[in-house]
């Protein structure tokens, strides 16, 4: 006989189960070291801003050389002084724009309105650029006076006989002192013209002091020349200070071109 195969077991569907509430999965914890904030540094100055106070201690040294030798750069100075001088009102005013009557009251007022607007703004060591700029300042006699006494360079025909002309300190103090106001009110301006006018002021303030002392007699080009390359050293030194010291500021407060 056949054999009847076995009934196969029916599937039965389960019940239905009760609804739970949703599983929700937990994702595992990472713990992270808390981080710090650090503040962006400044904007690097531009490489060939960097020669620049290279460039002029090797051209203060190569003057200061010739002039405590005598050598024959001292002989085209006095030619180019003879060309240029021309004692006038002009000269005596150019010249006068370097003293310390001047010269120091202008950065005076321009310290004490940074000053002002740095704390009236918030800015943290408000008070810490006017007074790195005042030291400066008063650093240039501390400098300019030894070497005057060392190189004892005497003067051009047109002043009383005597030595002590090199450096030229009206030179080196309206540079300081002008130099060191513009970087004051540099981060107080927005960028754009104002601030190009500001440098562009400035440079030729500077500029026009070392001519006027050479027309009028009171100083040797090289004197000048010698005067120029101090200023700019020590209003380097300024402004990477004040770089840094800025570092972590808002864009406007920065002392950046």
């Amino acid at each position: 006989m056949p054999t009847r195969p076995d009934p196969q077991p029916e599937c039965v569907p389960a019940p239905p189960t009760a609804a739970g509430p949703p599983t929700v999965t937990t994702p595992p914890t990472v713990t992270t070291p808390p981080t710090v904030a650090t503040a962006p540094p400044g904007r690097r100055p531009r490489p060939l801003l960097l020669l620049v106070p290279g460039v002029s201690t090797l051209l203060f040294a190569l003057i200061t050389w010739q002039v405590l030798v005598d050598g024959p750069l001292l002989r085209a100075d006095e030619h180019v002084s003879h060309a240029l001088i021309h004692p006038d009102r002009l000269g005596e005013l150019l010249s006068d724009l370097g003293g310390v009557p001047v010269a120091v009251p202008v950065l005076a007022l321009v310290a004490a309105y940074a000053a002002r607007a740095g704390r009236a703004a918030g800015t943290p060591r408000w008070w810490l650029p006017p007074l790195a700029a005042a030291a400066l300042l008063v650093l240039v006699p501390a400098i300019v006076v030894p070497l005057k006494e060392w190189t004892a360079r005497p003067g051009t025909p047109a002043v009383p006989p005597a030595v002590g002309y090199y450096p030229s300190g009206h030179t080196t103090t309206a540079a300081v002192a002008y130099g060191a106001a513009t970087l004051l009110l540099l981060p107080l301006l927005r960028p754009g013209p104002a601030r190009r006018a500001l440098v562009c002021g400035c440079l030729v303030l500077v500029l026009g002091v070392g001519y006027g002392l050479v027309r009028r007699g009171y100083h040797w080009p090289l004197d000048v020349v010698a005067g120029w390359c101090l200023g700019t050293v020590l209003l380097f030194a300024l402004w990477r200070f004040l770089l840094r010291l800025s570092a972590g500021s808002t864009p406007r407060q920065r002392w950046e071109r």
